[in-house]
């Protein structure tokens, strides 16, 4: 039984390579009724069927559980004459000839067999008893198939993902327009099981996927199917019967639950994602991928549980997009540009420099806000590319200005990604005097959250810059830290104060006294 369970073929859905052989049994015996029949506890479960309506028939007294029991091949000429299968449940539904062949592992437990029925009496010729076991052979050949090639995860010996996505495809072509809901459980944020493994050793990690999969099969229980998706991920399908919002419901109060009892629920953080599909207008492959995205949006929940939203989805496959062609449109001539926001000085009323910013024209999504794909590409690798795309054409524009009798001053945004580039400051020096420019013509701006992700670094940095000669200003402050005190210690020129902390000036007391203090 043991061997039975760990193979998870147990109500399991039709599959085609199983009844691919059962039809050739029932054809060379030229008889009605063939099965790949399954033993298990109380009952035969048929995993394969032709000619049989029901899937399984009581164990007691089932010439499939005798052939188990044997191990070896099993011949009833006559239900009629035999004692024992006169009066039983196949007897009783007029059977009358039975001939199988038993399913064996290679650790030489019997699983099951392969049978042929028909409702006449009827000899069984050599030949047709050694087709019928090779027959049963090529049934046990396609099972520990499935269980070697990725089917059955071997650390927390569940269906795989692979078998996820075949159950998934077979669900589609049983019950094509029952709405289903499916779930995914995961146990961890990556980093926080790298943080783990490097403290308690990476075979504690297996130790918790094992122990996890033992909690979520007492979770889900013995009537549903769980699946390992991945390192540390689980998932299931709900009965079809559960309501959505009953059934979130009690995810999220087991959920709680199930992290009080945990003893790593300080180290861990499991979250949940729900999605709910109709299997024939939705691929096994897009049903994991909602999946995982519930469980992303999941995690910024208070709750950890989430229901797949397609609005939010769309949101993340647009970033995505942006991310993927943002590359191409480096390449590209005509996507990319520069416009100039002017810098003018108050008392002349005349423009003292101007500030590059990037726009982009994507050849499909049109005019893309910079507000939406700069926080994009600048938490990307294409962050420093896109720093050099912009300080390149700056300066190329700087120069022309140059040349026309207009000093003036150009600015360029740089990300925490360029203050981590350890060459940054001599590519900035090489690009000046490739653009015949003196550093006072260039201004660089960067954040304050951006320097305060890595302060010593980015001061190392910014001196090496200011020491160059080449001007330097720090961006929206009063968004981030806002602290006066690190001001003294940046070797910046420009402080561009935010517009949020300096809009409501005036309008009540403790602006107004903001108002005068400055």
């Amino acid at each position: 039984m043991a061997a039975l369970y760990e193979l998870n073929l147990l109500d399991t859905p039709p599959s085609e390579s199983f009844d691919r052989i059962t039809r050739m049994a029932s054809q060379i015996f030229n008889l009605p009724i063939s099965a790949v029949s399954l033993t298990d506890r109380d009952r035969q479960w048929f995993k394969s069927r032709v000619g049989v309506d029901h899937c399984s028939i009581p164990r007691d007294r089932a010439p499939c559980a005798q052939v188990v029991e044997r191990s070896d091949v099993l011949v009833i000429p006559d239900f009629a004459q035999d004692a024992c299968y006169a009066d039983s449940t196949l007897g009783r539904s007029g059977i009358r000839f039975y001939a199988g062949a038993p399913l064996v592992t290679r650790d030489g437990y019997s699983l099951g067999a392969l049978c042929v029925l028909g409702t006449e009496p009827r000899a069984a010729a050599a030949a047709e008893v050694t087709a019928l076991k090779d027959l049963a052979a090529m049934v046990m050949a396609q099972i520990e198939l499935q269980h070697a090639f990725g089917r059955v995860d071997p650390r927390s010996g569940l269906p795989s993902r692979n078998q996820f996505l075949d159950d998934l495809a077979d669900l589609a072509a049983e019950h094509p327009d029952v709405a289903r809901i499916a779930v995914l459980v995961d146990l961890a944020r990556p980093e926080q099981i790298a943080a783990y493994a490097r403290v308690m050793g990476p075979s504690r990690i297996d130790d918790l996927v094992r122990e996890a999969a033992r909690e979520m099969r007492r979770l889900v229980g013995p009537e549903r199917r769980l699946y390992h998706t991945a390192a540390t991920q689980f998932a299931f399908l709900a009965a079809p019967s559960v309501r959505q919002e009953d059934y979130v419901q009690r995810l999220a109060e087991e959920h709680r639950k199930a992290r009080e009892r945990s003893m790593t629920g300080m180290l861990l953080t499991s979250a949940i994602g729900v999605s709910v599909f109709k299997p024939a207008s939705t691929t096994p492959q897009d049903v994991l991928r909602a999946l995982y995205s519930a469980v992303q949006d999941a995690r910024s929940s208070s709750d950890l549980i989430s229901v797949y939203s397609a609005i939010a989805d769309e949101a993340y496959q647009r970033r995505y997009q942006l991310l993927q062609d943002f590359g191409p449109a480096l390449l590209a001539d005509d996507q990319l540009r520069l416009v100039f926001q002017p810098r003018i000085d108050l008392s002349t009323g005349e423009c003292a420099g101007a500030e590059a910013l990037l726009r982009w024209n994507h050849p499909v999504l049109g005019t893309v806000s910079p507000g939406e794909f700069v926080p994009v590409i600048e938490h990307s690798p294409h962050a420093q590319a896109m720093t050099a795309f912009v300080l390149d054409r700056a300066l190329v524009q700087a120069r022309r200005w140059d040349e026309a009798g207009h000093g003036l001053v150009i600015s360029v945004n740089i990300s925490a990604a360029n203050l981590h580039e350890p060459g940054f400051a001599s590519a900035v020096k090489a690009a000046l005097r490739h653009h015949r420019l003196a550093p006072e013509r260039l201004e660089l701006e960067v954040t304050e959250s951006a320097i305060m992700q890595d302060a010593g670094q980015a001061r190392h940095q910014l001196d090496a810059i200011a020491a160059a000669g080449i001007h330097l200003a720090i961006d929206d402050f009063g968004t981030g830290y806002s602290s006066l005190a690190y001001l003294q210690e940046i070797p910046a020129q420009v402080v561009k104060i935010d517009r949020s902390f300096v809009s409501k000036l005036g309008e009540g007391k403790r602006e107004s006294s903001c108002s005068s203090a400055r």
